[in-house]
């Protein structure tokens, strides 16, 4: 090979070199700079109480909710036709598995039912439980408050007719700064709305 093609060889080689040295370090700066947002799961524990109905035993089927609402992120309302989401925040699960779970929870430590479960865990069921998620938000027009509402129907599940409804809703002031604040009151108002539908339901069926 004559000198000029070495040359040429040398000099495509620390090219190349160079390329991949500037796509590592392109790659290393996206991950550096990725963001992170703080998890947040719903806490509260609802304290509901009500009629003794052991021989009953519910389903809660996961609620509905529109696809705006029924995700990770956390919802703020600036106005009645817009919607945004809390910067740097998200929740540890989609809304409508963490509602149907802590639903659940509220339902179980009430003692007062023969058994609470979720499809597809075989229990031979009295009533269903089934709600729709209308209202999980911040609002910030004028002082922000969050506002949780939820419909609830108690459908019978041995003959398909709606025992009972009612729309539930629970609006809790935002009580300081920051992420964490508006997620407290969130938690406050679900908790709220939580042990209004379980009490209502055990005192319906």
């Amino acid at each position: 090979m004559t000198g000029s093609g070495k040359g040429l060889l040398r000099n495509g080689t620390a090219a190349r070199a160079a390329l991949v040295a500037v796509l590592a370090a392109m790659l290393a700066a996206c991950g550096s700079t990725q963001a992170k947002n703080d998890t947040f799961a719903l806490t509260s524990v609802a304290t509901a109480d009500g009629p003794s109905a052991r021989s009953r035993q519910i389903l809660v089927p996961p609620p509905s909710a529109l696809k705006a609402l029924d995700g990770e992120q956390i919802v703020i309302r600036p106005s009645a036709s817009e919607i945004q989401y809390l910067a740097g925040a998200q929740w540890s699960d989609s809304l409508s598995k963490m509602v149907q779970a802590k639903l659940v929870q509220a339902f179980e430590n009430t003692g007062r039912l023969g058994g609470v479960g979720m499809p597809g865990q075989g229990l031979a069921i009295d009533y269903q439980i089934v709600t729709d998620i209308r209202a999980f938000e911040v609002q910030t027009a004028g002082a922000d408050a969050a506002v949780v509402e939820i419909s609830a129907k108690l459908l019978n599940d041995r003959n398909g007719t709606v025992r009972a409804q009612k729309v539930f809703r629970a609006t809790v002031p935002v009580g300081g700064t920051g992420n964490p604040a508006f997620v407290k009151a969130l938690d406050a108002a679900f908790a709220a709305v939580t042990a209004d539908i379980v009490g209502w339901t055990l005192a319906s069926i």
